[in-house]
């Protein structure tokens, strides 16, 4: 499958008797917690200074389909407790280094969750942003969410010159489903940390080489 390809809006509609869409939501990095929102700050700081550019705002990504009259959401989380089945994760993931991943504080859960809700969604920065009405995008996008690849959170580890992280599985997720990934880019002014990661692992074909199988 070629995954470079954008959807654009010469497509034809093909919404399903219930409707369907993708909406793409840019939230502040630590909305609602001022501990990340600090420690988020800190991080561009140094990553500013180190390249010798301006500071930006960091945002952090999520998705909301809906299909056929369900609403899913779409976003990777620290792991909360042991009931994922409730949010429905479909994927876990380790956070800072492979190991720490027997500790649930250091794993992350990638959530496909049919009426769920995203905590911070009020916080978002403008209106979503619309990225199809088309049916077989929308359900394209749902079923590509067990297959994202699960590298370690914060790093590296599939080569792309960028650290793995929330935003990487939302930009997967777009350029997979052959969406416009060019008009989903972050808020002027801003910019979202591993967003470049998922682009190039998706484009790549790089799907599951470093995810469940460890390979």
């Amino acid at each position: 499958m070629d995954v470079t390809r954008a959807v654009t809006a010469s497509d034809p509609p093909q919404d399903a008797p219930g409707g369907a869409s993708v909406d793409l939501l840019w939230l502040p990095l630590g909305a609602g917690g001022h501990f990340v929102r600090r420690n988020g700050r800190v991080f561009e700081a140094v990553a500013a200074g180190i390249a010798r550019r301006p500071r930006y705002d960091l945002y952090h990504s999520a998705l909301d389909v809906h299909l056929d009259g369900v609403a899913t959401v779409i976003e990777m989380t620290p792991v909360p407790d042991g009931g994922g089945a409730r949010r429905g994760v479909v994927a876990e993931g380790p956070v800072g280094a492979r190991w720490a991943g027997r500790l649930r504080l250091f794993r992350y859960e990638v959530r496909r969750w049919p009426g769920g809700c995203i905590p911070d969604a009020d916080e978002a920065v403008g209106p979503p942003r619309r990225l199809t009405r088309q049916r077989a995008r929308a359900a394209r996008v749902l079923d590509l969410v067990p297959r994202v690849p699960t590298p370690v959170w914060g790093r590296d580890e599939l080569g792309t010159g960028e650290m793995w992280n929330s935003n990487s599985l939302i930009s997967w997720l777009i350029v997979g489903a052959e969406l416009d990934i060019d008009g989903a880019r972050p808020p002027r002014g801003g910019r979202a940390p591993g967003w470049d990661a998922g682009i190039a692992v998706a484009r790549r074909g790089a799907a599951g080489r470093l995810g469940r199988d460890g390979a």
